[in-house]
Formats: structure tokens, sequence, C-alpha cells
């Protein structure tokens, strides 16, 4: 086991969440494998120590999309995470706030754009699928925009929904779903009251204000599975980029070639990542695929990095393997079902200590610093 700050919040949000919200945020495609190296991948690349280079000055500020980041670091978009706090977007975007990072808002968030974005003293971040109901992504395209949000992340790798067993068996999906969460709801207690009851209403709170009408829990695998569109193509993003000003990342690449297309479609940045294990099992971690994509496009395009990052740590070994900042999805929403905005502020305090420590020993007083020299080579290469 890989122990950190996020292991002992995942340990308290398995004991206070029902099963069918804890396997919906921990589990992953088939077998896992890709889940499980992206976490393991990572945390085997060796950091080279170094030492007395007077690291009496450090920053972790950066700039990314001329918005002041305290450290390279952005809460990913996360479906659902209104159901494992009270309003849990809304917590997680004032924690995120509080530290001086951006919260990108998911599509399939329980609270609505409009409940959150006004709440939060900076812009939040939006994400977006390619669905084929195109009046809904204008719509939300519109209302984001009015909202005030600047950076549109937009996921292109989930063209159909991967195959998430641990949801049948955990009674997220399958014909018995409902009457075993409602079980499973009453025999937590503490979650039941806190989210279950105080925490509504429980519906996708973007799609319901587009519908008019609720579309809830019950809905959510359904609307999923009929409105992804496997016919996607560069060109389908043509009139968004047309759309949105505002600077606009592709969230979803794996290879060097589709890097080098996101910068002849003109994309702002790319997030490199593999939707934390949850779609094609068997792909590269993103630790694997971030190295030969920086060498492709670096410096062409802003490059993001998710899946697998757990730590402080982490974060300082994505940076050297070629990322410009990092989003972390999994590791806030285990401190967010936890202790809710508390948790999350803790848990990016222990991020941002850690980063510190990883750069005083490895010598880097800046992010720019954090480069491929920070990592031990490879014996023979």
């Amino acid at each position: 086991m890989i122990i950190s700050a996020s292991t002992d919040y995942r340990a308290a949000a398995q004991r206070k969440l029902p099963p069918f919200l804890f396997h919906y945020a921990d589990g992953g495609a088939y077998a896992e494998y890709t889940l499980r190296h992206n976490v393991e991948d990572l945390a085997s690349i060796a950091l080279r120590q170094r030492v007395l280079k007077n690291m009496s000055e450090l920053s972790l500020e950066t700039t990314l999309f001329n918005e002041k980041l305290s450290m390279p670091v952005a809460l990913a978009p996360i479906g659902l995470a209104g159901m494992y706090a009270r309003r849990g977007e809304l917590q997680a975007a004032r924690a995120a706030a509080a530290q001086g990072i951006p919260f990108t808002m998911s599509t399939v968030s329980v609270c609505a754009i409009e409940e959150v974005a006004p709440a939060i003293d900076r812009p939040i971040w939006f994400q977006l699928y390619v669905l084929k109901d195109r009046g809904f992504m204008r719509n939300a395209l519109e209302r984001a925009k009015a909202a005030g949000v600047k950076t549109l992340v937009f996921t292109v790798d989930m063209p159909v929904p991967g195959a998430r067993y641990r949801d049948a068996h955990s009674g997220m999906s399958g014909a018995n779903g409902p009457m075993r969460r409602m079980w499973q709801a009453m025999t937590h207690p503490k979650w039941a009251l806190d989210v279950g009851l105080l925490g509504r209403p429980h519906d996708l709170g973007n799609i319901s204000t587009y519908r008019g009408n609720p579309t809830g829990l019950a809905d959510y695998i359904g609307w999923l599975g009929t409105n992804f569109d496997p016919s996607i193509s560069w060109k389908d993003l043509e009139w968004i980029r047309d759309f949105w000003d505002g600077p606009m990342l592709i969230k979803g690449i794996l290879d060097p070639e589709d890097a080098r297309d996101a910068v002849k479609f003109g994309a702002d940045g790319i997030v490199v990542s593999n939707h934390g294990g949850r779609q094609l099992d068997g792909v590269l971690s993103s630790a694997r695929a971030l190295p030969a994509i920086a060498d492709a496009v670096k410096g062409d395009i802003k490059i993001l990095a998710d899946s697998g990052i757990r730590s402080g740590l982490d974060v300082v070994r994505m940076i050297a393997l070629g990322a410009d900042a990092v989003l972390i999805g999994r590791a806030f929403l285990y401190a967010l079902a936890t202790a809710g905005e508390a948790g999350v502020k803790n848990l990016l305090s222990l991020f941002e200590k850690e980063m510190r420590v990883a750069m005083v020993l490895t010598g880097a007083k800046s992010i720019s610093e954090i480069t491929r020299d920070s990592l031990v080579r490879e014996l023979g290469a």
C-alpha cells in the first residue's frame, strides 16, 4: 500500500459513505489495471536528492492562463461531487479559492453553476463533454460565460462510458439499484443526515436547469449512456472554439499525435489523462504517457496532467515529467467526503507542505526549476 494523507482520507471516506458512492468514486474500468498503475507508476519515480543549495527562498506560485496560482494544482471535475458532502461542489470550490487554486465544475455536478460561481471570490473552471444534445452544450457554455467562467475544460475521452463493474456490484447501477442505495443510506446515518436529508436537491443541477425539470440520480446512468457521442471528431469542436473566447483545454490526451492535433486545433492547453482509469483499462498510466507528450508539444501548449496523484510529491513528479500543472480528483474527493470544506483545505495544505519538502531536497527554488534533472535517471539511460 502507498501511504499518503489521501490514503487516510480514503479509509475515512469508505467508513462514512454508502458503498455505492464510495465504489463509484474509487473504482475504475474492467479489471482496474490502469487505475492501479496510475498510482504505482507515479509513486515509483525516484526524485534526485540535492543538498547544500541554500533553499531559504522558495516559491510554489505559478501563472496559468493569466491566472496566478499559489501552487501548480487545480481541483479536477468530478461528477456527483455534491453527493459526497452537503452541496459538495460548493464546499470544494470554497476550499480551492481559500488555497488560491482553481476549482473545476463538472457537467454532471449536483450543484448548478449558478449556485457555485457567485459564491466564490475567484473564477471557477467549467468542464464539458461532447454530447449528442448540442442544445445542452450551447446552453451550458452560455451559462458558464454568464457566471464569469474564463477557462473551459473539454473532456474528449468519453465518447462512450467505460465498463465499470464495481458499480453493478455496489448498487450504483443495475435493476435493484434504487432499493440497495436506499438501504445503504439508512445504514450510514451520518451521511444520510448530512447529505441525504440536508443536502437536497439531489439532481444534476446543470442538466436540470437546461431541461426545466429534475434529473436525479436514478436518471444519471441512463442519461449519460444515451447522450455521449461516439461520432465525435475534431471538427465537432470547431464551433466551440469559435464560441468560447477564453482558454480552452482538451482533457483526455494520452498520445503525442493527439497532443499535436490539439496544438493544430488551437487549444490553449491539454490534460494528459486516462480519466483516472475509468475508461479504457490497459492504456498507459498518465505518468508513463506524459514524457513523450511533453517532448512533442512542450512550449507550444500548456500541459496539465491528472490520474494517480495522491500527494505533493506526486505533483513534483508530474511537473518533472513535463507538466505545467496538475489536476487532483480522487484525493480531494476522499477529503471532501470525510470532512467537507475543512477536509479539502487540510489536504491542500498537506500537498503544499509535501511540495516544499520535495523542492528543498531536490534543489528547485521555483516551479520552473522542477525539470527532468530533478529525477534519477534510469540505469543505462
